[in-house]
């Protein structure tokens, strides 16, 4: 019986996922879709598309018109999941219609300066919180660019410092909020969502697991590790 059981538990070491989903892609607009959706399609099922376009997916109309421009270039069986740029303007009724839409899943909060098109983001993130009142009881979540943008803040420190005056607080507040803190770096984060309850969660890009800033780095800055 233990030789049989050791060969259970040797077979359940590998687990082989044909067709994953990817919860954090960026696939661009316009001429760009004609590659990013053809790769994207070619391995995963279902995608979560982020919205930070020029002028970023605000709303419903914009979402459901971004979904169309990737279906058109999309096989069958792909499934794009779409999200919401939120910013000051994002009101109540907007969280209401995203939840009734069906195809948004989330909504997706960049501070001012963060990333990439994130000028339309938000500048002081405690004006949100009656949104995130709203999002709580709808049952959406909120997908986190986790970093402060203050420049006394060393870039190294930009992710551990959020979840220390930022994260922390919106998770003690709203104690219900689903949350997804978006391509984590740092020990701290990981072990942020490891002791939180059960509604954080977190994403981390693939090659993070493989490089450090000693990478990115050593013998002159190397870009292409830069993220």
């Amino acid at each position: 019986m233990a030789g049989i059981l050791v060969t259970v538990l040797n077979v359940m070491e590998t687990l082989r996922l044909k067709r994953p989903d990817d919860w954090h892609i960026h696939l661009r607009d316009d001429a760009y879709l004609t590659r990013t959706v053809k790769d994207a399609a070619r391995y995963f099922s279902r995608v979560l598309v982020m919205p930070n376009l020029v002028p970023p997916v605000t709303d419903v109309s914009a979402a459901v018109a971004y979904q169309q421009r990737i279906l058109a270039q999309a096989p069958a069986g792909f499934q794009p999941l779409m999200t919401l740029y939120l910013t000051d303007a994002t009101d109540a009724d907007t969280v209401v219609a995203a939840k009734q839409s069906g195809i948004v899943e989330a909504f997706k909060l960049y501070p001012v300066g963060a990333t990439t098109n994130s000028a339309f983001g938000v500048n002081t993130i405690e004006t949100l919180y009656p949104l995130f009142e709203v999002m709580e009881a709808q049952n959406i979540v909120l997908s986190i660019h986790g970093e402060v943008t203050d420049d006394e803040v060393d870039i190294f420190d930009r992710e551990a410092f959020f979840i220390d005056t930022i994260l922390t607080k919106i998770v003690e507040r709203f104690s219900h909020l689903r949350v997804v803190l978006e391509h984590i770096t740092t020990r701290e984060a990981v072990q942020f969502v490891e002791s939180s309850r059960e509604r954080i969660a977190a994403t981390i890009t693939a090659h993070h697991l493989l490089y450090e800033r000693n990478d990115m780095l050593v013998d002159g800055i190397k870009p292409i590790h830069y993220c």
